[in-house]
């Protein structure tokens, strides 16, 4: 996997990301550290790539299990360290998984082996954060 960050000196602090896959992501620092607040900040990003990563998890492990899941969104929470480096210190996840008659013990483990085997972005930020999660279903 590879990355390229390239920085947009005419921007104050923007930067574009090229992954290795061709896509192109934006980012920006706040007003306050030279940024124009145009795109989110680097560690929004990280915490977006998290939250993308588990979510992907949970609908594969369960479509896999062959439960009709038809939606999942997850709202991250975080608390940062209040000096540098400003790790994540804190997390919290919660799921809203939408389908038809979804078993709770199903929903419950698809995000627990995410997150104790398959998410490498929410194992690698529990080394400095302590991640929670809760999750609730919606039948549709």
């Amino acid at each position: 996997m590879e990355c390229t960050i390239n920085w947009m000196p005419d921007s104050g602090m923007g930067f574009v990301a090229e992954t290795g896959s061709g896509h192109f992501l934006t980012m920006d620092g706040a007003p306050d550290g030279g940024g124009r607040d145009l795109a989110p900040r680097p560690m929004e990003t990280v915490l977006a790539g998290t939250g993308g990563c588990t979510a992907y998890d949970v609908v594969l492990i369960l479509k896999r299990g062959r439960h009709d899941v038809r939606g999942c969104r997850v709202k991250l929470e975080a608390e940062r360290a209040g000096q540098d480096p400003k790790v994540f210190t804190r997390i919290h996840m919660q799921f809203t998984v939408s389908g038809r008659a979804l078993p709770a013990a199903a929903v419950e483990r698809a995000i627990a082996l995410s997150h104790e085997r398959y998410c490498s972005a929410s194992i690698m930020l529990g080394k400095t954060a302590e991640i929670t999660t809760g999750f609730e279903i919606v039948e549709v």
